[in-house]
């Protein structure tokens, strides 16, 4: 099938950990624009940066009147600059940094998005098992996948001092005095694999409260979504190939009230030695994972939820599918097995979605 053959809304991208892709700045600059084709909704397109990344916000409706389009940038624009203050390790005096900074054995107090944020990631740590750990920071910035991309390979000494600072267990939350503590003065947190998804439901939040029913939000491999697209059907969500490169889609999953991250092993990493390093680290070995499983998506309800989950693929495609069957999660898998060729995977959740193949 031709792309020509069929309608996409969004093709999620991977673009993490604070670097732009190669789609070029002029053509990201936030513009706003108006369209209607014969007997469709009206659309609105604007988008800009946030989090070291772009996003783009579709809005559809009868008419979108120059006011409220005008509101719908200023809130989101505000709803996703207020999670980057709070949330980014590139910022010094961020709630999160100053987090890091304080000392353990004492209470460090948290906003209420913090805290959420913070709840939300240790319950998804229980329920993968410690896939999703945010105390991995220090493990992500030594292999130089954090602030400065100082790529380096670790030694076995230096793991095994740095397994030493992490575990999601060493944080003591305590939600109903909106603190947490470390249990180690070295344990530091590290929110990028679930700040971009909390960053698109707060968007998302914004535009609910401005009265629109259909929109579409992406940021950074982040999609959130409400109603329908400018045809009348539910959006029309890609998931893209797993390979460097130009970005081509892959499978189409319509969404509706629903969010949808992507995380994946081949995009960001780097090559040493004839062997390839990925950004996404194991927080069980404090190392890049290399498990054939390359890309992985998550239906979700909220991005938050979604962003987190996507951290399965530390798992393994086998142990992925079986932990994210046992939650009832919609997860579609891509493995790339020995021989090079691709293979997808999809859950129950996922499939019933009624999403496609449009290229192998």
């Amino acid at each position: 099938m031709t792309q020509a053959a069929w309608h996409m809304d969004a093709l999620i991208s991977l673009r993490r950990r604070g670097f732009i892709g190669a789609l070029g700045a002029a053509s990201l600059l936030a513009a706003c624009g108006q369209s209607r084709a014969p007997g469709a909704l009206a659309m609105v397109e604007f988008g800009g940066f946030t989090m070291g990344s772009v996003y783009t916000v579709k809005i559809v409706g009868r008419w979108v009147s120059q006011a409220l389009q005008s509101a719908a940038r200023d809130a989101v624009a505000a709803a996703l600059d207020a999670v980057d203050t709070a949330m980014s390790t590139h910022r010094p005096q961020s709630e999160l940094s100053r987090f890091n900074a304080h000392p353990g054995g004492s209470p460090f107090a948290l906003s209420p998005d913090m805290a959420s944020v913070f709840t939300l990631a240790r319950q998804v740590s229980v329920s993968t098992a410690g896939a999703f750990d945010v105390t991995v920071g220090p493990v992500v910035d030594a292999w130089g996948f954090g602030p400065g991309r100082r790529e380096r390979v670790v030694g076995d000494c230096e793991l095994a001092a740095l397994e030493r600072r992490v575990g999601w267990k060493r944080l003591r939350l305590d939600e109903r005095a909106g603190t947490i503590w470390k249990a180690d003065p070295r344990v530091r947190a590290d929110l990028s694999g679930i700040a971009k998804g909390y960053g698109v439901d707060k968007a998302a939040q914004g535009l609910d409260a401005l009265g629109i029913e259909h929109y579409l939000i992406e940021a950074g491999g982040e999609v959130r979504t409400r109603g329908q697209n400018a045809q009348g059907r539910p959006w029309q969500v890609a998931i893209e190939q797993p390979q460097p490169g130009p970005r081509r889609p892959r499978y189409l999953v319509p969404l509706s009230g629903l969010a949808m991250a992507t995380s994946g092993d081949y995009r960001i990493f780097f090559e040493r030695d004839g062997r390839r390093y990925s950004h996404e680290i194991d927080p069980a070995t404090a190392r890049p994972i290399d498990n054939r499983l390359t890309s992985v998506s998550v239906v979700a309800a909220s991005g938050a939820l979604a962003d987190a989950l996507g951290k399965l693929i530390v798992l393994g495609p086998e142990k992925a599918y079986a932990r994210a069957l046992s939650l009832g999660v919609a997860a579609h898998f891509i493995v790339r097995e020995p021989d090079g060729t691709l293979r997808d995977v999809t859950t129950p959740a996922f499939a019933a979605l009624g999403g496609r193949l449009l290229q192998a």
